[in-house]
């Protein structure tokens, strides 16, 4: 579960590693994943959570506390 995103659901693809000679040996394309923490003035602590870079772009433009709703509407434990 290290590859995932905890507000946008992103995951790991994945693919195949070509070479020169083009053989195929499977790969996988992780997502940008940064643990960032946030202030949740509602509940008066801080809360660490494990974002893409989308995700945290998403949290600056709705907001912590709706980002927070929306991870425990997915049955995220924050």
């Amino acid at each position: 579960m290290s590859a995932h995103c905890m507000l946008t659901g992103a995951q790991p693809g994945f693919g195949n590693r070509i070479s020169h000679s083009h053989r195929r040996t499977s790969r996988r394309f992780d997502p940008n994943i940064q643990s960032k923490r946030y202030w949740l003035p509602s509940e008066g602590r801080h809360v660490r959570l494990r974002l893409s870079t989308k995700g945290i772009k998403t949290v600056d433009t709705i907001g912590v506390e709706a980002a927070v709703a929306r991870i425990r509407a997915r049955g995220v434990k924050v």
